[in-house]
């Protein structure tokens, strides 16, 4: 399979991997025959890569993180319980509704066995997801990789549900936020950021009356959007006075937003958005859980199309766990873009002369 920009597929091409609808079901099943129909309603729902298939590739497969049914229930409660919540106002009676922290402890349960069996596994960006809300693929993003994260550092199976849960509901406070402010394509006016930058407490309120959400994951909500030097945003904490947990999270969702399509731009590869979060490093982000992240992070992922500094190009086949930098690449086309007899692989991590110089479909596009 090949990791492709939609803007480079083709009718006639096939798909290599599921896309899913907003509540995790399959929507386009793997094999589906493109045509110039679906790749415009696609386009329109802002899909930005698609993995496909391709004689060369047709034995690369993507470990998925997450099983199909986990996907599927986690899809649904969040679009359930967070639609819900809009309806709400922070005083409505909770009387009514089963508690929230009932409700998602059972699917962090699933998450945390889920990420448990797949836990030597670099993480990918391979679900392709029809999000016609944001929040809440975002939230379940934000979950799954902050709690693999919590595992690298060797968290208990309680300290993963408090963070997991955290994680799961940090941007829970947009629930409160209008729709019209939430959802605007545009820039947002000063005041309308204003009223945004309101979800770290409103979230915070919400989550810390709920009897089974322990605190430490209310504070991921009020604490996500902190920053180590002050420059943050409810209370312009610094450095240890933001839990770690929420120095996690906030890593995880700046991450997540920048390698997600949003209503005002196209998604980053993840060695772009890697690229940006070092740049912060100390300063805004934690640097140790940076190095961390990259070490788990998959920065090319399986299928995308990268140029050497010798020139030639070829597909990212398989990933090296101990150096996610210097992938495993099928060489197909030589310096002067005349395509190999045979495709050749060749293994970044034993070749240290090589270095990947471009990411995508040209060589002009997304330099590093």
């Amino acid at each position: 399979m090949r990791l492709l920009p939609i803007g480079a597929c083709q009718p006639g091409m096939k798909l290599a991997k599921n896309i899913y609808d907003e509540d995790g079901r399959v929507l386009l099943g793997q094999d589906v025959e493109l045509t110039a129909t679906i790749l415009a309603r696609l386009n329109r729902y802002g899909i930005g890569f698609l993995y496909i298939r391709d004689p060369l590739t047709e034995d690369v497969h993507v470990q998925d993180l997450l099983s199909d049914e986990t996907r599927v229930r986690a899809s649904q409660t969040i679009r359930t319980q967070f639609s819900r919540l809009m309806g709400e106002t922070l005083k409505s009676t909770t009387v009514s509704r089963p508690d929230l922290g009932s409700v998602f402890r059972r699917l962090l349960d699933l998450i945390i066995d889920d990420l448990s069996r797949n836990e030597n596994a670099m993480s990918m960006v391979c679900d392709i997801q029809l999000a016609d809300n944001y929040l809440y693929h975002h939230s379940l993003n934000v979950c799954t990789y902050s709690t693999m994260l919590g595992m690298m550092k060797g968290y208990t199976r309680d300290e993963l549900s408090t963070l997991g849960l955290g994680a799961l509901l940090h941007d829970i406070g947009k629930t409160k936020i209008r729709r019209s402010t939430l959802l605007k394509p545009g820039e947002l006016s000063e005041e309308e950021f204003e009223e945004m930058k309101r979800h770290a407490k409103l979230g915070y309120d919400l989550l810390r009356v709920e009897p089974n959400i322990p605190l430490l994951a209310a504070h991921c909500a009020f604490q996500h959007h902190e920053r180590l030097d002050g420059s943050g945003y409810p209370r312009g904490l610094k450095g240890a006075e933001i839990h770690e947990y929420a120095r996690l999270v906030a890593l995880i969702d700046s991450y997540d937003a920048m390698t997600s399509h949003r209503i005002y731009r196209q998604a980053m590869l993840p060695h772009q958005a890697m690229e940006i979060l070092y740049g912060g490093a100390g300063g805004i982000y934690d640097k140790s859980m940076i190095e961390l992240f990259r070490d788990k992070i998959a920065i090319y992922p399986i299928g995308v199309e990268v140029t050497l500094n010798t020139g030639e190009s070829g597909v990212v086949v398989e990933l090296n766990a101990h150096v996610p930098h210097r992938p495993v690449i099928r060489l197909f086309k030589d310096s002067e873009g005349v395509p190999y007899a045979a495709p050749r692989e060749l293994d970044l991590s034993q070749t240290l002369t090589a270095l990947i110089s471009s990411v995508g479909h040209s060589r002009t596009e997304q330099t590093v």
